[in-house]
């Protein structure tokens, strides 16, 4: 377990922080990736409660991926996350990656929940 002041925390705090500063009320899309699944989820941060969420570990995802660990599972969770947030009638987020770098799984789930109809 990671302890308080490990290098992930710390900038997975300074990431959040800085979206809460620049969010102007949208809701956030945050991403989780572990070495064999990725998970993703639009979270109200006024309210506290989860609008839209997605993951490989869903049946009906599970079964069409070869696995959850690639850049094609990836994809699938940001359009799937893309399509229930619109229908709960959100278009605006802002990302965060959490303590993950943009490039890889996570940017494959960005660039899929933009063609998905979300803007960030």
């Amino acid at each position: 377990m990671a302890t308080t002041n490990s290098k992930t925390t710390k900038r997975k705090a300074r990431v959040r922080r800085t979206l809460k500063q620049n969010a102007n009320g949208r809701p956030r899309l945050s991403v989780h990736r572990s070495s064999e699944h990725i998970y993703a989820q639009v979270i109200d941060d006024a309210k506290g409660t989860t609008l839209a969420a997605a993951s490989t570990m869903e049946k009906d995802l599970k079964g069409s991926l070869k696995t959850g660990a690639d850049k094609a599972a990836a994809a699938a969770v940001g359009k799937l996350v893309a399509e229930r947030a619109v229908k709960a009638g959100i278009s605006e987020v802002v990302f965060d990656r959490g303590s993950f770098m943009y490039h890889g799984r996570v940017k494959a789930l960005a660039d899929a929940a933009r063609e998905g109809g979300l803007k960030f």
